[in-house]
């Protein structure tokens, strides 16, 4: 055995919640037990290709640490941290709005959780190997997925949405074979592991497995740990307490989906066991930025036909996946119209902290009655042609009011086909230009400082699927600086960052209908 890493263990999941009595790692149904203890899969010649230094920070490991032989090991499955005990755990869901049962980590195994700087994580490992939840799959993942993932999970941090994190990205040596848009041609990939970190991993799909059980003690226990843990605020338990988990739940996911519209993100597979129990996003499967502004996309070709998922009903789904868990909630509480009241709370806070939200993007700090009018006209001129909207809302920044003529010119760059656009359309953009440049007259900030706010909201850079699928094509290749040049640009997506100018660009045309740029699936 190689020397250990020194990280401090502070186990509860596994040690405070009941787990499944069976020890063989067979495809089962599990009850009564909120896990089972099972042990990655041994792979065949792991390679690590990036560690976060923010994550190893976190942790209190070392740069050091993150290039020792022991890390690689650990954080591929090959070895388990002394006194620890790896598990899945068991969830249900609503999957594209229907309940699918017994659901669980079917590809991912919890090592520990660690505590410091008086901050716990929980680290897992995705794509190490079969559980007793995996179903018919094989738990492993591919390094396509994989790179999306790790990438994803930094990035949105530091665009400032609540999200699960990554840790490090890993080859595991093996080949895995995957259909990627289930249409009958399987192909043999690249095996890789990534080591996710999250406060918890804790899903709505925990609590409503349940109650669809009807195993109220375990939901009893499940929520009381919960509390103690994460909302240890709260006090003690009880059904008041309770009532108050439920709506910081739903405030916690309200913030979050609101920061997913603000930056055009969009998740793609909105099933309530993709929905965390702590507000963060998590589980970056078929994702994506928008590129044209369009309230009816999404990523997901599972979703293509009803798109159930799509960027504009994001918020509606949110509020759907809340009354499942306030149904799961629901006997312990017993109180329905508690639970209504934080519902409808939603729908109110939600289109308050939206038009807060669209002010902020505008640069209007002064609340004015006709602010409403104003962004209704701005998204249905978004949707008039097609419109970047992550370069509209950065370039709009260097709007003057003193010169509402300009408007056009300044965001010329966000039209994809800008020589297409009618007069009609024209017109309409102008005659938005002079409204906003009259709105801008009410406010007392000048043009310089309102852009310096402006750029703290509207990020000049995401990652745009195209740009992931070249680092994808790349290291597909055995080339894997691209996953660095990228993991350091998204570090500071509002920064200006002149020479990573290449990167402010519309999707390019190659892009438009490519797998895995314009269409995901959930394969992985």
């Amino acid at each position: 055995m190689v020397k250990q890493i020194k990280i401090n263990i502070n186990d509860s999941f596994n040690k405070e919640l009941p787990a499944d009595p069976i020890l063989e790692n067979t495809r089962r149904q599990v009850t009564k037990a909120c896990f089972s203890f099972v042990k990655p899969k041994q792979t065949a010649n792991p390679e690590m290709l990036h560690v976060s230094p923010d994550m190893l920070d976190n942790l209190g490991l070392t740069e050091a640490d993150g290039k020792s032989e022991a890390f690689l090991n650990i954080f591929t499955g090959n070895e388990v941290l002394e006194n620890t005990k790896p598990y899945a755990m068991c969830y249900g869901g609503h999957q594209f709005g229907s309940w699918a049962g017994q659901l669980g980590d079917g590809r991912a195994i919890n090592l520990f959780e660690v505590e410091h700087d008086n901050t716990n994580w929980a680290l897992q490992l995705k794509g190490a190997g079969e559980t007793p939840y995996s179903r018919t799959a094989d738990g492993l993942a591919v390094l396509r997925s994989s790179i999306r993932e790790y990438l994803c999970s930094e990035a949105m941090h530091h665009l400032g949405v609540p999200t699960t994190r990554a840790l490090s990205l890993a080859l595991s040596g093996d080949e895995v074979l995957r259909d990627v848009l289930y249409n009958g041609n399987p192909a043999y990939e690249k095996g890789a592991i990534v080591s996710r970190v999250a406060p918890s991993f804790l899903r709505f799909g925990s609590f409503e497995i349940l109650a669809a059980r009807q195993d109220i003690e375990t939901l009893n226990t499940l929520v009381d740990y919960t509390i103690k843990h994460h909302f240890s605020y709260l006090g003690k338990p009880s059904k008041e307490s309770y009532v108050q988990f439920f709506a910081e739940v739903t405030e916690r996911t309200l913030q979050m989906i609101i920061h997913w519209q603000r930056v055009g993100f969009v998740h793609g597979v909105m099933n309530t066991d993709n929905m965390s129990i702590l507000g963060l996003t998590i589980d970056y499967g078929p994702y994506g930025w928008l590129e044209d502004f369009n309230f009816g996309w999404t990523p997901n070709t599972t979703d293509s036909q009803h798109k159930r998922y799509r960027y504009g009903n994001q918020p509606n789904i949110g509020l759907w996946n809340l009354y499942q868990l306030a149904n799961a909630l629901f006997p312990l509480i017993e109180d329905a119209e508690k639970l209504e009241a934080i519902l409808n709370k939603y729908k109110v806070d939600f289109e308050t902290q939206s038009l807060k939200m669209m002010r902020n993007k505008l640069g209007l700090e002064l609340v004015d009655d006709l602010d409403t009018q104003l962004i209704q006209n701005l998204e249905d001129n978004l949707q008039l042609s097609e419109t970047d909207m992550t370069i509209f809302f950065r370039s709009l920044g260097d709007f003057k009011k003193e010169n509402p003529t300009d408007g056009i010119k300044i965001v010329a760059n966000a039209f994809y086909h800008p020589t297409e656009i009618s007069d009609a359309i024209r017109q309409n953009w102008n005659n938005w230009f002079v409204r906003y440049a009259s709105r801008l007259q009410k406010e007392t900030t000048i043009d310089e400082a309102r852009k310096e706010q402006m750029n703290t909201v509207n990020p000049k850079y995401v990652l745009r699927n195209y740009m992931a699928q070249l680092a994808i094509d790349a290291a597909d290749k055995g080339d894997y600086s691209l996953i660095d040049e990228l993991f350091q640009l998204l570090k500071n997506p509002y920064n200006e960052q002149p020479h990573n100018e290449k990167w402010f660009v519309k999707r390019p045309d190659w892009a438009r209908h490519k797998v895995g740029c314009s269409m995901l699936s959930c394969s992985s």
